[in-house]
Order: structure tokens, then sequence, then C-alpha cells
């Protein structure tokens, strides 16, 4: 039988197979059955930083410079969020008890605070990890990206020194240095990152002139911007890394892996597919290996991550430039 276990975030996992924070851990017969499809760990969905300490004007649609309706300028009613933060807490009980996987805690925040502390708590209640989700869109001029960075990484280290369990850290791609980024994150604490966040994007309806959240789930195709950095960090960043965002078929699962993933994290294609197709993806995957004549996922982990090569600079300008003749050689 092919070995497809792998470690992550100091847990051994019989596969790499995580799922993402999402509601598919909001029901606990569904939790179950995700552990009985294949399922290695469990994230929960997210805990807002506004729901702990709610900022009204975070909501607020400012005036200045609008030339739309009277409606688009009042303010955004907050969001309805599935769980409070004490039903969070109890939910993260039940869940723990359900399972006998790691299930790791989602904090969703940008700023230091006082809504931190519940990173305790979510340990109290049983997380296995937490996994703070950086999830952050600057508009103010005046913020430079040095700012941004340190502020997150000592978020970070106020969390990890805080906590017993591994943190996390997901992150979105839109950092300038993200390998010097992810050295810092690694001596603030961080035991993993998971990459990258979507960056999800209202649409704009003209006849009401307004913003419409549209939540569009993954392709396979977003994948390619995850491969590529997490081969870049396998060799800067000490501890695990996680691809989410793109993951649908069992190829994606052995690129990520082969790039220098130690797990993936899936909900697209759960949420389109149902539970069951954790099942197929580590057949698949395992059978592949088969084919290949590979014993193990771990024989293939890392193989093309950049930790290696000598210039990796040179290595992905060389690449861009390949990719850009691609067109007419395929014409």
């Amino acid at each position: 039988m092919v070995d497809l276990s792998t470690r992550y975030l100091g847990f051994d996992l019989d596969s790499p197979f995580v799922v993402g924070a999402s509601p598919l851990a909001d029901d606990l017969d569904r939790v179950r059955r995700l552990e009985d499809a294949g399922a290695a760990a469990i994230v929960l969905r997210s805990l807002f930083e506004e729901q702990i300490t709610p900022p009204p004007s975070r909501f607020a649609v400012p005036r200045r410079g609008r030339r739309v309706a009277a409606a688009a300028q009042e303010p955004l009613a907050p969001p309805r969020f599935a769980l409070a933060p004490e039903e969070y807490l109890e939910h993260l009980g039940r869940v723990k008890a359900a399972v006998g996987l790691p299930v790791v805690a989602s904090l969703n925040g940008v700023t230091l605070g006082g809504w931190l502390h519940y990173a305790q708590l979510l340990e109290q209640a049983g997380a296995d990890a937490v996994e703070l989700n950086a999830y952050r869109m600057v508009t103010d001029p005046e913020t430079t990206s040095r700012d941004i960075e340190t502020g997150l990484v000592e978020m970070v280290g106020a969390v990890a020194d805080a906590l017993l369990v591994p943190v996390a850290v997901k992150l979105s791609p839109h950092y300038t240095a993200l390998p010097h980024l992810a050295r810092e994150l690694d001596r603030a604490g961080a035991a993993g990152l998971v990459l990258f966040n979507r960056f999800y994007q209202a649409d704009i309806d003209l006849e009401a002139l307004e913003a419409v959240p549209d939540l569009t789930l993954s392709r396979s195709d977003e994948l390619l911007l995850r491969l590529r950095w997490i081969a870049v960090l396998r060799g800067a960043f000490e501890g695990s890394l996680a691809a989410t965002g793109g993951v649908h078929g069992s190829l994606d699962v052995l690129k990520a892996v082969a790039c220098g993933a130690d797990a993936v994290q899936v909900v697209s294609e759960l949420l389109r597919r149902g539970v069951g197709r954790l099942a197929d993806l580590r057949a698949e995957i395992a059978l592949w290996l088969e084919r290949h004549e590979l014993d193990s996922l771990a024989e293939l982990a890392g193989c093309l991550s950049l930790e290696r090569c000598p210039d990796p600079t040179a290595y992905e300008r060389a690449e861009y430039l390949h990719v850009l003749q691609s067109w007419s050689e395929r014409r």
C-alpha cells in the first residue's frame, strides 16, 4: 500500500488533505463524514476580529467623492455571522469531541488588540492549532508596506507567544518581498504558512449603483500562483507550507507536494462535488504514485522546489521569458 503520510504543523497526518476554513465543518454529521472520507485535519470557519471588537466605522461607506444615489451613501450594515464568538467556542469543543483529527481554529483579523485574547480561548476550547487569516485591503495612502508587514509580524508574534499550540498564518500573495516576510514570520513563531488567501471582490450593480457581494468558488488555474511561491519558499521558511486555492484534482495535489507543500487545503471541490470527493482524491493520488513506482508521497515531496537551485531569481526570470515565448511556439 502506498504511504500518503505527511507532517504538517507538527502533526503526523495520514495524508496531505486538510479541509480548509469554510462552512463544511459547521455540521457535526458532515464533520464525521469528512473524517470517514479521508480528511487528515479540519480547519473551522473563521472567527473575525470585527465580531469580537466591532468598530462601527468599519462598515461605513464614505461620502466624499461619491456621485451616486443617496442610498449608496448609507452605512453598510454589518454582515450576519454564522457563529457568535461564544457559539464558536462551543462548536469547536463539539467538533473536537466528534473526530479524532487535528482541529484547527481560524482567527481572521489584521490589527493588534484585545480580540487576540480569543486565541487563548480557542486553545482552551480544544483547538489543536490556530490559523491566523491576515486578509487586509489597504486603502490609506499613508500606510507603507513596512507598516503592513511589521504589524503582521507583531500580531503573529503576540499570538505565538501566548499559545502552546502551533500557529499557522494564511497570507495573501500581495507582498513585495514574500521570502523576507516568511523568514520574519518564522522568527516570530509561525509554525506554518497557508498560501494563499483568495482575493474576493464585489461586482457592481449599475442599476442600483451599489457593490454586490459575489463569492465564487476557485478553479484549478488559480493553483499556479501557489505552486510558484511554495517552490520559492520551501527553502526560505523552516516551518510547514500548505497550498490553498485551486486544489481540485489529484494532479493538483501532486503538483503542490512536488513543489514543496506539506499539505493541501480543499474547499471549493468539496462544496461542488460533496464530501465523498476526498476519498476519490486519495485513491487517485495513490494510483498515480503506484504507476510511477513510488512507494510514498514523501518521495515526491519538494522535488520541484527551488530549495537547491543556485539562483532562484534567475530561474524565475528565465521561466518568465520562456512563458512569454510559448504562445508562438504552441501555434
